[in-house]
């Protein structure tokens, strides 16, 4: 059985598994036009449920995932994480990250991002963590600029756009990380 793994808190965040009770607030978040523009398409509430039941199996599959971000209150953030993503057909480990409108341009996708970065650490390495990213998502970019991550290459496997792929190769905690 794989063990779930969750990161640690942060100094405003906390993290937990993502479920069905969490369908209004990932719904809103997923559904908003300005929070997706860098996707296809906003998600629907129907996408944004099976957005959380792919996110339960892959806890239950890899022991990680997209997990709900939220304040020491309670209060919904975003979603941030570890799943296995590809680029140009290689696997690699991504973390993810989305953040409410409202809540955008606070650090809460970098403290989230960085405490991700430290389970990877902790769990995984060595390894190559990566960030694949829209090319005019510059927000993003600067998230994977601040945890150590440079351009590594061009994704263009993906059926609708070249993506930017970040990367970083993350060594156990008594070494730093390097790209």
């Amino acid at each position: 059985m794989i063990r779930r793994l969750l990161p640690e808190p942060t100094a405003r965040l906390r993290f937990r598994e993502m479920d069905h009770a969490d369908l209004d607030d990932m719904a809103q978040m997923l559904g908003d036009p300005e929070t997706m523009k860098f996707y296809p398409a906003p998600k629907t509430r129907e996408e944004s449920a099976g957005w959380i039941a792919r996110m339960q199996d892959r806890y239950v599959r890899d022991g990680h995932g997209l997990w709900v971000i939220e304040t020491h209150g309670g209060e919904f953030i975003g979603d941030c994480g570890i799943t296995w993503q590809s680029y140009n057909d290689t696997p690699v480990r991504e973390v993810g990250y989305h953040v409410r409108r409202d809540h955008q341009g606070s650090g809460y996708a970098t403290e989230a991002a960085l405490a991700c970065l430290e389970l990877v650490r902790r769990e995984y390495a060595p390894t190559l963590l990566t960030a694949i990213i829209h090319p005019e998502n510059v927000a993003s970019r600067r998230v994977a600029e601040k945890l150590g991550m440079t351009h590594i290459a061009d994704d263009s496997a993906h059926p609708w756009i070249v993506r930017t792929v970040m990367g970083m190769a993350v060594r156990p905690s008594d070494q730093s990380a390097t790209n």
